[in-house]
């Protein structure tokens, strides 16, 4: 039997040792709780895993007494819906990042998908989704194969297919003086402006999204190979796990979602517009940090990340509510919640490993 994949009791590391492999020697398995953790531990994972969400209950309260009309219905509906475009693009972010990559492409990719879906929807609902979802995922592919299989740093492969996207679309719609607009009264044009229950499509699509991502980070297979590849590729590739496939396959999925949600804004604006998505990369990143996942892989939630999206389009709305404040504040603040995070992560990942 391979002692790699069979422990025996005499190993440090072993289940039943009785001595913690990163721990103070003589530390037994008898005075830890059943399920390996100590109450500290428990307290710091879900610091890690939660804190974001008591931070927006917190800001919600608050704006909630200091400015009546930002608990209202109608302007939660309209924050909800503003944040699930971003939120379909950073649950693709958070799949890549809990690899231990980056994708840089999907503000450009988002944009095009848009465009595209634009276009295409003169033939009807079915042209709308699947031109852009065959385009932007080619792109997702792309980046994937010259990251998993060639080897090439994240970072640069994705910054090229960021300006490599950006071309396309000025290429496609000549220098952006083309615009095209979305039939009106179309299939397409409801699926991005109806509702369900006063619930704008866009928000219930978002929510199914991340329902299966949550279910497939955390129930399958596919998602515990995530977390291993994220945690140590050299280890996962010894395990025998499908290290490439899972690198292509969070890639592919982040261009399909990031185009996806392109062809959603697009439908709800009725025009496939060239100027969006700026930044969007930008804004994605900090909502997967923001919710808990760790930069460089191997944790992390779709459901952090749901609360991350959420905290920065309240900070947005607060800033509308103000008035005196313009737009560019919600950089400012977003950029002074990210560094607190990080500082977070460093300081509970260090308390995790001294206990």
């Amino acid at each position: 039997m391979n002692p790699l994949s069979s422990p025996t009791a005499s190993s440090p590391t072993a289940p039943g040792s009785g001595v913690r492999g990163s721990g103070p020697v003589g530390t037994t398995d008898a005075a830890r709780p059943a399920n390996g953790l100590t109450r500290a531990e428990r307290l710091l994972s879900l610091v890690q895993r939660q804190g974001v969400l008591a931070v927006l209950l917190l800001v919600v309260v608050i704006a909630s007494f200091a400015y009546p009309t930002f608990a209202t219905l109608d302007n939660s509906r309209g924050v909800l819906v503003q944040a699930s475009f971003l939120a379909i693009v950073a649950l693709g972010m958070t799949l890549v990042i809990i690899t231990g990559g980056i994708d840089l492409s999907v503000g450009s990719v988002f944009a095009l998908g848009g465009v595209l879906a634009a276009w295409a929807s003169q033939w009807g609902l079915l042209a709308a989704l699947l031109v852009p979802l065959l385009v932007c995922g080619a792109i997702g592919t792309l980046n994937g194969l010259l990251i998993a299989r060639a080897g090439m740093a994240p970072f640069i492969v994705t910054l090229a297919s960021l300006l490599g996207a950006r071309g396309l679309l000025l290429a496609f719609t000549d220098e952006g003086a083309t615009t095209y607009l979305v039939p009106k009264g179309s299939a397409f044009g409801e699926l991005g402006q109806g509702t369900v229950g006063g619930f704008g499509h866009p928000i219930l699509v978002a929510l199914a999204l991340f329902g299966l991502g949550g279910l497939a980070l955390q129930r399958t297979s596919f998602g515990q190979t995530l977390f291993a590849v994220g945690g140590s590729a050299d280890a996962a590739t010894l395990m025998g796990l499908p290290v490439a496939r899972a690198k292509v396959t969070v890639y592919v999925l982040s261009g399909l979602l990031a185009g996806f949600a392109g062809a959603l804004n697009a439908a709800r604006l009725s025009s496939g517009v060239t100027i969006i998505g700026t930044g969007m990369e930008l804004d994605a990143i900090a909502a997967v940090v923001i919710g808990g996942t760790l930069l460089v892989g191997g944790a992390g939630s779709v459901s952090g990340t749901l609360w991350g999206v959420l905290l920065l389009a309240v900070i947005q709305n607060l800033i509308n509510q103000i008035g005196s404040l313009n737009s560019s504040y919600q950089s400012v603040v977003s950029g002074g919640f990210l560094i607190l995070v990080v500082v977070a992560q460093r300081y509970v990942s260090r308390s995790r490993r001294t206990l």
